[in-house]
């Protein structure tokens, strides 16, 4: 079982429109409605790969029903959502069908109590008792301390599980002290928490801080890793249009599967970059078109780059490596 938190989990709607154009209304073609957050779409896509999941966080109020209502449909997922008395938030995506383009309308998450904090801390390390991977995941809604991960990463170590982390800011900072085997930043996110703009120098500023590996999305470009097996570029074939809500979270359930299947990194990587690609094709988050995926995985390249010095976070020493075949 692969467990996911998503402690500021969301009702994800997306609005299909003809032209989006600021100052006027407009007529929606199109509504999906979906249990979200980042750790809820990560879960979907890894029961759709065939595993089970297990999704905790919280959820409250009518749409934290919903959610759980909705999350109830989807096979090989279990859930294990902490209840709380403020209300589950809602995201919106307003796609633009003539452009292709996005706008995301995020709203705040409910305020957790500090009890409602501890009845999640008891579940989650309960959970971790079954767990083959954990992947943090997304925001912290208010109340919920902010060295949050750090404390899940460091429960997660004691008892063996290997920990994934996407998260952003303060949150990330400390997160990744606590020495979690994986972080998945953006380009952005990872230059606000090294001050580096070159995302090889960041990586490796970033493992420094204390990740065993870092893979950063470069998002059209692909995925950049930095791992202590080497260090790979890999990208997709070509740019595609669609709604890329969701896309970093596949390629978070793409390595984690991989993790848990024991492929070498270079696989894990096609993996999550064709899964990434596939599901800006879909039409919603936590979906993604399998034949796309199938016919892209195939298809995936990698580029080199320059090997990485050694780091102290693990005393190895990175050499490059490049995928073939």
């Amino acid at each position: 079982m692969i467990l996911t938190v998503t402690l500021n989990t969301a009702l994800d709607l997306t609005y299909r429109v003809p032209r989006l154009t600021a100052h006027s209304s407009h007529r929606v073609t199109d509504v999906t409605e979906r249990p979200g957050g980042k750790g809820l779409n990560v879960a979907r896509v890894l029961a759709s790969l065939g595993h089970e999941a297990t999704v905790c966080g919280f959820a409250g109020g009518s749409t934290g029903r919903v959610l759980s209502e909705q999350l109830a449909a989807f096979a090989g997922i279990r859930d294990a959502l902490t209840p709380c008395a403020g209300a589950t938030r809602r995201t919106i995506a307003v796609v633009d069908d003539a452009t292709g383009d996005t706008t995301q309308l995020n709203e705040p998450g409910p305020l957790v109590s500090a009890a409602e904090w501890r009845t999640f801390l008891t579940s989650y390390e309960e959970l971790l008792r079954g767990a083959s991977a954990v992947a943090l995941c997304g925001s912290l809604p208010p109340g919920v301390p902010v060295g949050a991960y750090a404390h899940l990463i460091r429960a997660a170590r004691t008892v063996g599980v290997p920990v994934l982390l996407d998260t952003s800011g303060e949150p990330l900072r400390r997160g990744i002290a606590a020495r979690p085997d994986i972080v998945k930043p953006n380009a952005d996110e990872l230059a606000e928490l090294t001050g580096s703009h070159d995302p090889l120098q960041a990586t490796r500023d970033a493992r420094r801080r204390g990740a065993h590996a870092v893979v950063a999305s470069l998002g059209p470009g692909g995925l950049l890793a930095a791992t202590p097996d080497g260090a790979w570029r890999v990208a997709p074939p070509a740019r595609v249009q669609g709604n890329p809500t969701g896309a970093g979270d596949s390629a978070v359930a793409g390595l984690l599967a991989g993790l848990v299947e024991g492929e070498p990194w270079p696989a894990r990587l096609a993996r999550a970059v064709a899964l990434s690609v596939a599901t800006v094709l879909a039409p919603a988050a936590g979906e993604f078109d399998a034949s796309a995926y199938a016919e892209l995985l195939a298809q995936i390249s990698s580029f080199p780059t320059p090997p990485l010095p050694e780091s102290p976070a693990d005393g190895s020493k990175d050499v490059l490596k490049r995928r073939t075949g």
